[in-house]
């Protein structure tokens, strides 16, 4: 428990320029406090005590502005930055070292059932004001602008801005959809259109690969 405090405490550390000292870290960071409470929920939770894991993050949310859902699995270093109105559902999955900010959203869209909230990878960044809703992947790396709503699943080292959001940029590359007119085309057309170039843009890999393996 302590070694697991201490990373914590180290990761906001890491990434956190506003941060002075570790002391102000644990008693002062309203996002710290609220992963701490969550880790407590989630023992109970997971021991079949929902009602106490309930009571723990209904506590936490009220101190901390922050509701995290006691089932959801959270791995390591996860940084709630400023934290006030974040939202993370039953059946969230976040990685490690995974930073999110004032005002976001790990929801569902209210018709799934089992499985109806995101799941994010390692090292992924959600700005402030965004909204993922669903139950499907954001990758590695990925970052998700502010504001955005994140309906569809988001590729490994993408950036996803927009309302519904669309990839603009994947492995530092810009796509097509980073240049379509949005005067006159609908976000969800473009955003179509972004998902075929970047099916397109793997299928040319595994041609070439394919091709290489022929000629060797």
């Amino acid at each position: 428990m302590l070694k697991r405090t201490k990373e914590e405490i180290d990761s906001i550390m890491e990434r956190d320029p506003a941060a002075r000292s570790r002391l102000e870290v644990k008693w002062l960071y309203s996002g710290y406090k609220a992963v701490r409470a969550y880790r407590k929920a989630h023992w109970f939770y997971c021991h079949n005590m929902k009602f106490i894991a309930r009571y723990i993050s209904q506590r936490a949310r009220h101190k901390t502005g922050i509701e995290i859902h006691p089932g959801a699995k959270i791995g390591k270093g996860l940084f709630i930055d400023h934290g006030m109105g974040v939202v993370i559902g039953e059946t969230a999955e976040i990685g490690d070292n995974c930073t999110i900010y004032q005002n976001v959203t790990l929801g569902g869209t209210g018709k799934d059932h089992g499985k109806r909230h995101p799941t994010l990878g390692n090292n992924v960044l959600v700005g402030s004001g965004a909204k993922v809703l669903g139950p499907f992947k954001v990758g590695d790396n990925a970052r998700i602008a502010a504001g955005a709503v994140v309906l569809t699943e988001v590729p490994e080292n993408a950036t996803a801005v927009g309302v519904p959001a669309r990839v603009v940029r994947v492995n530092g590359v810009k796509t097509a959809c980073s240049e379509l007119d949005q005067i006159h085309i609908t976000d969800p057309v473009a955003q179509k259109i972004c998902q075929l170039e970047l099916e397109i843009e793997k299928l040319k890999e595994i041609i070439e690969k394919n091709k290489n393996t022929k000629e060797g």
